[in-house]
C-alpha cells in the first residue's frame, strides 16, 4: 500500500518500532532529522543527511559529530517538524514521508497531523506514518489503496467543503464534516476507495496498516 520514499523526515515523537516504517526509513536516500530525533536515529544505525531545528533538544556530542550537517532555524513561530519539512522542500524533494510525528504528547500529535495540510502544496506526495497507520492529506478527488477491512477515518480541515466517499462500509454523500469525529471509524470494503471533494474541501485520511 505504501511505496518507498526518497526522503524521510523524522520528528521527535514516538520513534517507529514496527517493520514497515523502519524499512522505509532505512531504504530512504535522504533522512532529515528534527534536532531532537538524532539520538533515536543513532540508536537505529541511521545517519541523517541534515539536522534541522533550534538545537534545544540535541545532545552536545551530536552537535560535534554532525557539525557539518546542522541547519539552525530559530524561528519560534513554527515547530521543528515544519522547519525540517520546509528544508526538504528547499532541497528539491518531491516526495516526503514523515515518521515520529505522533505519540508522547497529544498536543504535538494533533498539531503535527493538522500541519499535513500546510505541507501538501509543497510536494507531489507527502504522508505521515506511525506504527499503526498512515495519514494522507487530500486536496482534490483521490482514489486511495486499501484492502477489505482496512479501518479508515477522515478529518475535515475545511468544514465548509463537501465530500462524498465510495468504497467504504458507510458511504458519505455530499456532506459537510463540521467536527473531526464525524468522519471517523469507517471501513474499506475492497482494494481502494474514492474521496470526492468540492473545490473548497480539505481532508486528511487515516488508514490502518
Amino acid at each position: 500500500m505504501i511505496t518507498p520514499y526518497n526522503c524521510v523526515v523524522v520528528a521527535n515523537g514516538s520513534f517507529p518500532q514496527t517493520a514497515l516504517p523502519l524499512r522505509l526509513l532505512h531504504e530512504a536516500s535522504v533522512v532529515i532529522a528534527c534536532d531532537g530525533a538524532v539520538e533515536a536515529l543513532d540508536k537505529a544505525g541511521v545517519t541523517p543527511a541534515a539536522i534541522v531545528g533550534d538545537l534545544d533538544s540535541i545532545p552536545s556530542r551530536f552537535r560535534e559529530r554532525y557539525a557539518d550537517r546542522i541547519h539552525i532555524v530559530e524561528d519560534q513561530e513554527i515547530n521543528d517538524l515544519t522547519k525540517s519539512v520546509r528544508f526538504a522542500h528547499r532541497s528539491g524533494q518531491q516526495e516526503v514521508l514523515i515518521l515520529g510525528a505522533t505519540g508522547l504528547r497529544e498536543d504535538h500529535t494533533l498539531g503535527n497531523i493538522s500541519l499535513l495540510m500546510d505541507y501538501a502544496p509543497l510536494f507531489r506526495r507527502v504522508e505521515m506514518l506511525s506504527d499503526y497507520g498512515i495519514f494522507t492529506p487530500i486536496r482534490q478527488t483521490t482514489t486511495l489503496a486499501s484492502k477489505p477491512g482496512t479501518q479508515v477515518s477522515l478529518f475535515s480541515l475545511a468544514p465548509s467543503g463537501r465530500i462524498s466517499i465510495s468504497g467504504l462500509r458507510w458511504p458519505i454523500h455530499n456532506r459537510q464534516l463540521t467536527a473531526w469525529w464525524q468522519g471517523t471509524l469507517n471501513e474499506a470494503t475492497g482494494n481502494n476507495f474514492t474521496v470526492t471533494l468540492s473545490p473548497d474541501a480539505r481532508i486528511i485520511v487515516y488508514r490502518t496498516l
